[in-house]
Protein backbone atom coordinates (compact mmCIF):
# COMPACT_ATOMS: atom_id res chain seq x y z
CA UNK A 1 0.00 0.00 0.00
CA UNK A 2 1.55 3.28 -0.95
CA UNK A 3 1.87 6.05 1.32
CA UNK A 4 0.34 9.34 1.13
CA UNK A 5 2.37 12.28 0.42
CA UNK A 6 3.04 14.69 3.25
CA UNK A 7 1.74 18.26 1.97
CA UNK A 8 4.11 21.23 1.73
CA UNK A 9 4.54 24.72 1.36
CA UNK A 10 6.41 26.46 -1.51
CA UNK A 11 6.99 30.21 -2.13
CA UNK A 12 5.67 31.40 -4.96
CA UNK A 13 5.30 34.78 -6.48
CA UNK A 14 3.60 37.28 -3.87
CA UNK A 15 2.09 34.37 -1.94
CA UNK A 16 2.71 31.01 -0.67
CA UNK A 17 0.92 27.28 -2.04
CA UNK A 18 0.43 23.91 -0.86
CA UNK A 19 1.44 21.16 -2.34
CA UNK A 20 0.71 16.94 -2.33
CA UNK A 21 3.12 15.71 -4.80
CA UNK A 22 1.89 17.29 -8.36
CA UNK A 23 -1.35 18.30 -7.25
CA UNK A 24 -2.09 22.12 -5.68
CA UNK A 25 -4.17 21.99 -2.63
CA UNK A 26 -4.47 25.87 -2.36
CA UNK A 27 -2.54 28.72 -2.18
CA UNK A 28 -1.96 32.39 0.09
CA UNK A 29 -1.41 35.48 -1.86
CA UNK A 30 -0.72 38.60 -0.40
CA UNK A 31 -3.40 41.12 -1.24
CA UNK A 32 -3.61 45.31 -1.33
CA UNK A 33 -2.22 47.15 2.33
CA UNK A 34 -0.81 43.58 3.98
CA UNK A 35 -3.82 41.42 3.73
CA UNK A 36 -3.44 37.91 2.11
CA UNK A 37 -6.50 36.05 0.91
CA UNK A 38 -6.49 32.56 0.76
CA UNK A 39 -8.37 29.64 -1.43
CA UNK A 40 -8.86 26.15 -0.86
CA UNK A 41 -11.27 23.42 -1.30
CA UNK A 42 -13.81 25.45 -3.26
CA UNK A 43 -13.59 27.95 0.34
CA UNK A 44 -11.59 31.69 0.46
CA UNK A 45 -10.96 34.01 2.92
CA UNK A 46 -8.76 36.83 4.06
CA UNK A 47 -6.35 37.63 6.87
CA UNK A 48 -4.19 40.38 8.15
CA UNK A 49 -1.64 37.29 9.36
CA UNK A 50 0.24 35.26 6.69
CA UNK A 51 0.66 32.06 9.40
CA UNK A 52 -3.21 32.54 9.95
CA UNK A 53 -4.09 32.57 6.48
CA UNK A 54 -2.05 29.71 5.92
CA UNK A 55 -3.85 27.85 8.69
CA UNK A 56 -7.17 28.39 7.63
CA UNK A 57 -5.87 27.10 4.01
CA UNK A 58 -4.65 23.59 5.99
CA UNK A 59 -8.22 23.43 7.98
CA UNK A 60 -10.06 23.97 4.85
CA UNK A 61 -7.93 21.25 3.10
CA UNK A 62 -8.43 18.86 6.13
CA UNK A 63 -12.06 19.39 6.26
CA UNK A 64 -12.63 18.43 2.96
CA UNK A 65 -10.55 15.65 3.32
CA UNK A 66 -12.86 14.23 5.92
CA UNK A 67 -16.31 15.32 4.24
CA UNK A 68 -18.09 12.81 2.24
CA UNK A 69 -18.68 13.87 -1.59
CA UNK A 70 -22.64 14.03 -1.79
CA UNK A 71 -22.51 13.37 -5.76
CA UNK A 72 -20.46 10.82 -5.60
Amino acid sequence: MAKKQKAFWERAYKGHVLWQGKQKLGKVTLAAEGRYTWEASGRTGSSDDLDKARKAVEVAVAVADKQLDLFR
